[in-house]
């Protein structure tokens, strides 16, 4: 009995040993064979530690290849937990020296992990303090090479440009807009680790090397950036201005030259400034009243239509015109009384442009402003356009139309307007705006190029033609004088709009700005300047913003190399304008010769030969000037 009991249960241990054994060789099998790669994957990955290594973004330039946005070598800081062998003093160390809290460090190092960073407070180190670390020798801690984006223009442009986030990923502006092409590709570094994190024997490191991104070179130019900057902060400090906005134009191709606007911030510190601030470009940006900068595209299209001659045919400025029960006032009292329709341009009368609209027809005018684009974003490359207020079509009645024929009751934006002011000019053609040039390699090499793009006809070229003329007449003789710039021949068209809030217009608040191009004879810019609510200035745009567009063009001209041309219509002097004459040529002359009933002369150097002078022959000098005479034998 005992020894059948005894067979039995050897016989079932003997039958459990045998199952034991066969699921450890299917278990061997398995392990060895069939799951090989996959449990070796999880081996390796025990093992391994990777390290990032950034890829540099690429760099913002200028047209000229100058460097707008660069990037600044930086230190990140990393640890393997299973290496540091006093968790505590490691923390304590690195909190002391980053200014952290001591239980924000520690409760990332005791963290189960193969590989942690310290973010945000390990992040974009500046040297001192990671030399201060790789002095303390802490084992587990690695110092990573990194970078972190630095804009050595500050407060310029800063808008346009935007900025980068702590992992180098554009938040804003054309950091943003360009991220795709700007943002480098990361790399590792690899090792093979124990599971107390050290490094296993005979394993060599694996480098997957980073790579840089594109660079991006704009349309914008420097020189002419750092004019508008200067115009901008002038204008801020004389007229303390809510807002100022600024756009240079070639009206050619669409191409922004210059861009900005106030108040504006430093993108380096951008975190101490508030979101709406920095989230907007204001000629992109804001919509407003144009007021009589408008007058431009009304005017082109009644020509275009040949709905008036503009020289032959004339119009009786009363003071006002009555539509739809409602008084359209001129802003001088009385009206200018008998008028050709350049004159109506020139004086900038808006009963004389209700007279135009009336021409034209609701119909025709609803169209012309569809086509200059009024109707639609611009979608240029820069980050949160608008586009503007306008009548829906079965609202858009003879009072609408009248108005709008002066900008009055409508809104757009700055880069509407200047583009198409820039067809009006440039033979009628609108250009889609566009601040990127071309796609650099590493090598600076071109790899692609953002060429311009035609979005349609406005006018005829011939009406361009005529527009040009008209334009430059405004700025020679009509409301746009203060602007007038000798020797160069400016067009442009003034503006003086209130500013609407809440559907009602707020009393003595208004946006001065004037619109303006050059040479008239071969356009080669547009320039848009206004200002918001400005302070102590006389609150007309002709007056007060006529003079910035002239030292704008004055300066930004012969960076494009536009030769001077007195050829235009000769400017129309009040008794407080400066006269000018044109300079002789006196060279090969003898000093006894010389004399000018209009100017004075300065002699350099010994002899009695005039070798050269200043200003040159052809130039203009104001009456009572000086010219400066160079002597020889």
């Amino acid at each position: 009995m005992i020894s059948e009991l005894f067979t039995k249960r050897l016989r079932i241990f003997i039958v459990f040993i045998f199952f034991l054994l066969g699921s450890i060789s299917i278990k061997l099998f398995s392990s060895s064979i069939i799951n090989n790669k996959k449990l070796s994957r999880y081996a390796l990955n025990l093992w391994n530690r990777a390290f990032p290594l950034v890829g540099e973004r690429g760099l913002i330039l200028d047209n000229k290849g100058r460097v707008l946005v660069e990037n600044e070598p930086v230190i990140s800081l990393y640890a393997v937990p299973n290496q540091v062998k006093d968790k505590e003093k490691a923390s304590l160390t690195i909190s002391s020296i980053l200014g952290v809290d001591y239980q924000t460090i520690y409760k990332k190092i005791t963290k189960k992990a193969s590989i942690i960073t310290f973010h945000p407070e390990g992040k974009k180190l500046d040297y001192k303090k990671a030399k201060d670390l790789m002095n303390q020798n802490i084992d587990g801690i690695y110092l990573i090479q990194d970078y972190k984006r630095y804009y050595p223009y500050e407060k310029y442009m800063a808008s346009l440009i935007g900025f980068c986030g702590i992992d180098n990923n554009g938040l804003a502006g054309l950091e943003n807009t360009y991220d795709e092409y700007l943002k480098g590709k990361n790399g590792t570094l690899e090792y093979m680790m124990d599971a107390k994190g050290g490094l296993l024997p005979n394993q060599n490191y694996t480098l997957t090397s980073p790579s840089s991104g594109l660079h991006l070179k704009l349309t914008l130019n420097l020189d002419i950036q750092n004019v508008i900057e200067r115009e901008m902060e002038n204008a801020k400090a004389l007229y303390n201005p809510s807002e100022i906005s600024c756009i240079v134009m070639d009206p050619n191709n669409g191409e922004i030259l210059a861009i900005g606007c106030r108040p504006t911030y430093n993108n380096n510190h951008y975190q101490e400034y508030d979101s709406s601030v920095y989230n907007r470009l204001l000629p992109v940006y804001n919509s407003f009243e144009p007021g009589s900068t408008f007058k431009a595209m009304t005017f082109a299209a009644a020509v275009n239509e040949k709905k008036i001659d503009i020289d032959h045919d004339y119009y009786y400025d009363k003071g006002y015109e009555i539509v739809s029960g409602q008084r359209i006032k001129s802003w001088k009292k009385g009206g200018h009384g008998l008028q050709t329709y350049l004159e109506v341009l020139q004086n900038s009368s808006n009963p004389g442009f209700v007279e135009i609209s009336r021409k034209l027809g609701k119909e025709k005018m609803y169209e012309y402003v569809e086509r200059y684009g009024f109707l639609d974003k611009t979608n240029v490359d820069i980050q949160g356009e608008n586009k503007g207020i306008f009548f829906k079509k079965e609202n858009f009645k003879e009072l609408e139309c009248a108005t709008t024929s002066f900008g009055q009751g409508i809104s757009v934006t700055a880069i509407q307007l200047v583009t198409a002011f820039s067809s009006v000019i440039n033979g009628g053609i609108l250009y889609k705006p566009h601040i990127a040039s071309s796609l650099l390699n590493a090598s600076f090499e071109e790899v692609y190029r953002f060429e311009k793009e035609e979005v349609r006809r406005t006018i005829q070229e011939e009406t361009s033609l005529i527009m040009r003329r008209a334009l430059e007449c405004v700025v020679a003789k009509g409301s746009g004088k203060r602007a007038y710039l000798d020797g160069y021949r400016v067009g442009g068209k003034t503006g003086t709009a209130q500013i609407a809030e809440n559907g009602a217009y707020k009393e003595g608040k208004y946006i001065l700005s004037f619109i303006g191009g050059a040479p008239m004879n071969n356009p080669k810019v547009v320039v848009y300047f206004s200002l918001k609510e400005p302070r102590n200035c006389i609150q007309y745009g002709g007056t007060t913003v006529g003079p910035i567009i002239k030292n704008i063009l004055q300066d930004i001209l012969p960076i494009l190399n536009v030769k001077k041309d007195y050829s235009g219509p000769e400017k129309e002097f009040s008794w407080l304008d400066e006269k000018t004459v044109i300079v002789e040529n006196y060279i090969g002359k003898k000093k006894r010769q010389l004399y000018s009933p209009y100017y004075s002369f300065a002699f350099l150097g010994e002899g009695d030969t005039v070798i050269d002078q200043v200003p040159r022959q052809g130039e203009r000098i104001g009456e009572g000037g000086q010219v400066m005479i160079l002597l020889g034998y």
